[in-house]
């Protein structure tokens, strides 16, 4: 049986998004923390949110620069 359902492609790209990181780890990370922000109350920074899930919400936010993130080397 064929089915007609089409598979949609995850927005904001990866390739977007590895474009305003410096890798996959670190994109997760900020992902993750910024999802819990939201969770807890923040307000959307991003101007496009579509999404009720915070994790769509947050990687909006990543590939609009809205939020950033600095590597901190005291816990190397």
């Amino acid at each position: 049986m064929k089915s007609n359902a089409v598979m949609s492609m995850v927005n904001p790209s990866t390739d977007r998004l590895m474009k305003k990181v410096d890798s996959r780890y670190a994109l997760v990370v900020l992902a993750a923390k910024r999802s819990r922000q939201l969770l807890d109350g923040a307000d959307l920074l991003s101007t496009e949110a579509r999404s009720t899930k915070n994790v769509s919400n947050a990687l909006e936010e990543i590939v609009e620069s809205k939020i950033t993130y600095q590597l901190s080397r005291d816990s190397m």
